[in-house]
């Protein structure tokens, strides 16, 4: 752990950032509701045990739509899980988490894969593609999931696949951009939110700008935070001082790592790559353009056409699992009545359960009542 992250983590520097905060809070009319959008920054505030202190100074925190594996919707995962166990000498290569994920037809952790088929985890998209290159006469499909985070690298394997002509690779693509579910949260008028705690991981990539909406045509003030302690503290004092002055804007409290224009090699990269597309997020439904499919040119690696896949856009959670509430910050995890029972880490019921950045696991994890 470097100097400036013990610094962020000071016990001292924290317990003074509370007093700031609850002072800020004294002088606004009604208590704040701070919606964080990423899920590390959930993980965060539950480890170090900042829910409860902040509630005690009148803010609340709320879990938005900030986990990928969460908000892909249970029909991703049955396509993912067809080509596996329908179709022989394929492997499908994905993330830890997306292979734990409870859908209708079982989970890729459970499948019984075709005759000389199999589900292979990864920790890198880059892996996927070496699995390729080795065996030429397999067809590797990468179930790619993320956010404008780690888009980037998975645009880079269509294009090295492209160039390198390597042909039995493919991509079912589960991407997602941050900023339109934030809009169709402010539009849905659900859930009363004073200010945006913005994502530092994907606002390294995409910058400031793609926020300003929110501030400008909403009114709500937001900040681009890290993930330390004091990271989050300083974004919320932030926040508490644009709705006290009236003044909403995008603020920039990560500027370690956070530039205004982002990474624009990154996002070049995805531009060259990847178009828009309207897409399905649990518990929200179809969002325009908030989802990414590669362009034309690069259409002979998309698995969903490659390989004839239908995917209808329903968003449906499992019978009795409110993990689409939690995402869109309706309830708080323990409100669901499966959650600690039928929902648990080791038997998930619901990808809110599954996923590291999950608001259900964090919950579980760090501390939360449990049933």
């Amino acid at each position: 752990m470097g100097r400036a992250s013990n610094g962020f983590r000071d016990k001292k520097v924290i317990a003074a950032l509370l007093e700031k905060i609850a002072d800020r809070q004294r002088l606004l009319p009604a208590r704040s509701r701070i919606m964080e959008v990423c899920g590390t920054h959930t993980m965060t505030i539950h480890r170090h045990g900042l829910k409860g202190l902040l509630e005690a100074a009148g803010v609340e925190m709320v879990s938005g739509p900030g986990c990928p594996v969460c908000i892909t919707p249970n029909e991703v995962h049955e396509a993912a899980l067809r080509l596996v166990t329908e179709r022989e000498n394929l492997v499908l290569a994905t993330f830890g988490d997306m292979t734990r994920v409870p859908t209708r037809r079982g989970s890729l952790q459970t499948a019984v894969p075709a005759r000389g088929s199999a589900v292979k985890i990864v920790y890198s998209p880059e892996e996927s593609l070496a699995l390729a290159r080795r065996s030429r006469d397999t067809e590797v499909v990468f179930f790619g999931v993320g956010f404008e985070t780690t888009i980037p690298s998975i645009a880079y394997m269509a294009k090295a696949a492209l160039v390198e002509g390597v042909t039995n690779y493919s991509i079912l693509s589960a991407l997602w951009v941050i900023p339109p579910p934030l809009k169709a949260v402010l539009d849905s008028g659900e859930v009363r939110i004073s200010g945006f705690l913005y994502p530092g991981h994907v606002s390294a990539i995409i910058g400031s700008a793609p926020y300003e909406f929110v501030a400008r045509d909403y009114g709500y003030p937001g900040v681009i935070a890290g993930f330390e302690p004091g990271d989050i503290l300083l974004g919320i004092l932030s926040i508490l001082d644009q709705i006290r002055e009236g003044k909403p804007r995008v603020a920039n409290e990560y500027t370690r790592v956070v530039r205004p224009d982002g990474n624009p090699v990154a996002r070049a990269l995805m531009a060259e790559v990847l178009e828009p597309k309207d897409a399905c997020w649990r518990g929200l439904g179809v969002i325009p353009a908030s989802g990414l499919k590669l362009r034309k040119e690069y259409a002979a690696f998309d698995a969903e056409l490659k390989y004839g896949l239908r995917i209808e856009p329903r968003a449906t959670d499992l019978p009795g699992c409110r993990c689409g509430d939690v995402l869109r910050g309706v309830i708080g995890p323990p409100e669901c009545p499966l959650f600690g029972r039928k929902c648990a880490p080791d038997s998930p019921y619901g990808p809110c359960m599954v996923s590291f950045e999950g608001a259900c696991l964090v919950h579980h994890k760090y501390g939360a009542p449990r049933p």
